[in-house]
């Protein structure tokens, strides 16, 4: 009797959607100095719900992304970036600056 509980791993399929391209950090090929005043660039990588961006969806290079986390909870506390969605919708907040309704 097969024991399928503890059967091998099924052999992963390449997926048409998967690219082979090698994976560059922006932050190491442009040489860009992360500071937490620029909140345009820091806001590239905050997703829709105020989270900050993963490792696997900013592509940054594990050094980066932790000086990337750090930038942007500085910029929070210093309430130049928003810490939430609902603070996006009350304000109407953008990465260039409130907007205006006149």
């Amino acid at each position: 009797m097969a024991n399928y509980r503890f059967s091998p791993r099924p052999t992963r399929r390449k997926s048409k959607y998967h690219s082979t391209r090698p994976r560059v950090c922006p932050f190491c090929a442009d040489r860009i100095n992360i500071d937490y005043k620029d909140s345009g660039l820091l806001a590239r990588f905050i997703q829709g719900g105020g989270k900050i961006g993963s490792k696997r969806k900013t592509r940054a290079c594990a050094k980066h992304q932790r000086s990337l986390a750090q930038a942007i909870k500085r910029a929070r506390f210093l309430a130049l970036l928003p810490y939430g969605p609902g603070h996006i919708w009350k304000t109407g907040w953008t990465a260039s600056g409130p907007s205006s309704s006149s």
